[in-house]
C-alpha cells in the first residue's frame, strides 16, 4: 500500500520547525532595496553608493536604488533608516559623520548610532583634501598651508570655509585646523559636498576640506587649488601633494582627519541578510576593476565583516570624541 500524502497541518508543522535562517534563505530580496545616502547627490557618499549598487543588483537580481536624504550633517537620512522595517530592504550608506562624529558633536541625536543599527561592511576609507578657489587664493597670496595660516591669522573671519554639513568630517577637519592654528574662518554648511563645491568653484566661498573623490577631478582640471591631504600619509591618487602635517610644520603636528563610508542596516535585520550583503560587497570591492576605479578616485576599498566594522565604529567614535573636544566644535 502506498504511503499517505502529508496533510496541510503536517506541512505547516514541518515548516514551523525549520530554522529561521533556512526559512528566510532565498526570500530576500523580495523587492527593490533602498540605499539611503544621507547627503546630496554628487558627493563622495553618493559616488561610493552608486559604484556599489550595480554590483549588489547583479549579485541578488533585484534593483538597489539610491535615495538621497540630506540634512543635519547626515542625521536626517540616518534617522530615516533607523526607523525603517528591519527586513533588509532599506540600507544606509553611513559615514564617519553619522556614526562616529555626530554623537559627540550634537547635543541631541535623532537615533542611537549603535543600538539602532547593525553594521554590514566598511566600503572605503577616504582622505580629505584642503582645496581653495584658485582666483580667491591668488588674490590673498595663498599658495601653501603656511600662507593660509598667515593670512587667516592676519585676517580673522575674512575667509569662509564651506562644508558638506554640520558634523561631517569635512566640517570637523576645518574646525580642527582652526583650533590647532589659532585661526578663525567662517563656516558655511551645505546639504552635501556637491553644492558646496559648486559655490567654491564659482568663488562664492574660499576653501573646503573636501573628501578627495568628489574634488579630485576639479583639482586635476585646475578649477580647484589643492594644498594638502588630511590623512597621516600621502594619497596614491595625488602622491606629490603633502599631508597637512607635513605642510604645516609644528603648528599642525599630529593632524589627521580622514573619512570613511560603510553600509548599515536597521537594528533587527536578520543576520543571514547582513552576511549575504557583506560577502557580496567584499567580493565586488576586491575585483581589479572596482579596486582600480576607487583607488583612482582617492578611495581605499575595504569590505570587512560586520563584527570588524562594529569594532571600527567603536574605535572611531572614541577618537572623534577627543577631536570634537579638542576643536571646541558643537552643533545644537
Amino acid at each position: 500500500m502506498s504511503p499517505s500524502l502529508p496533510n496541510r497541518r503536517d506541512i505547516l508543522v514541518a515548516a514551523a520547525c525549520l530554522p529561521l535562517a533556512a526559512r528566510g534563505q532565498g526570500a530576500w530580496p523580495a523587492k527593490a532595496v533602498r540605499i539611503v545616502v544621507p547627503f546630496a547627490a554628487g558627493g563622495t557618499t553618493d559616488i561610493l553608493a552608486r559604484a556599489l549598487a550595480p554590483e549588489l543588483q547583479g549579485a541578488f537580481g533585484q534593483a538597489f536604488v539610491i535615495e538621497n536624504r540630506p540634512g543635519a550633517g547626515g542625521n536626517t537620512g540616518a534617522a530615516e533608516v533607523a526607523k525603517a522595517a528591519p527586513d533588509g530592504h532599506t540600507l544606509l550608506m553611513g559615514t564617519v559623520g553619522t556614526h562616529a562624529i555626530n554623537p559627540s558633536l550634537y547635543s541631541r541625536m535623532p537615533y542611537d548610532h549603535v543600538k539602532d543599527f547593525v553594521p554590514v561592511t566598511l566600503v572605503a576609507g577616504v582622505p580629505n583634501v584642503l582645496v581653495l578657489n584658485p582666483a580667491n587664493a591668488q588674490k590673498a597670496g595663498i599658495g601653501s598651508v603656511p600662507d593660509l595660516i598667515r593670512y587667516a591669522r592676519a585676517n580673522p573671519g575674512k575667509l569662509n570655509m564651506a562644508s558638506s554639513g554640520n558634523g561631517t568630517s569635512i566640517h570637523l577637519a576645518g574646525e580642527l585646523f582652526k583650533a590647532m592654528t589659532g585661526t578663525f574662518m567662517l563656516h558655511l554648511p551645505y546639504g552635501g559636498s556637491a553644492p558646496a563645491l559648486i559655490d567654491l568653484i564659482a568663488g562664492n566661498t574660499d576653501l573646503m576640506f573636501d573628501n578627495l573623490p568628489s574634488s579630485l577631478q576639479h583639482i586635476r582640471s585646475g578649477r580647484l587649488k589643492a594644498l594638502a591631504v588630511t590623512s597621516s600619509t600621502r594619497s596614491a591618487a595625488l602622491p606629490d601633494l603633502p599631508t597637512v602635517e607635513e605642510a604645516g610644520g609644528a603648528a599642525l603636528k599630529g593632524f589627521e582627519a580622514s573619512s570613511w563610508f560603510g553600509l548599515l542596516a536597521p537594528a533587527g535585520t536578520p543576520t543571514d541578510i547582513v552576511d549575504r550583503v557583506q560577502v557580496a560587497s567584499a567580493k565586488a570591492l576586491a575585483t581589479p576593476v572596482m579596486k582600480e576605479r576607487l583607488l583612482a578616485q582617492g578611495a581605499i576599498p575595504s569590505g570587512i565583516t560586520s563584527a570588524e566594522f562594529a569594532r571600527h565604529i567603536a574605535a572611531e567614535t572614541a577618537k572623534w570624541a577627543r577631536v570634537v573636544k579638542a576643536s571646541g566644535a558643537k552643533v545644537d
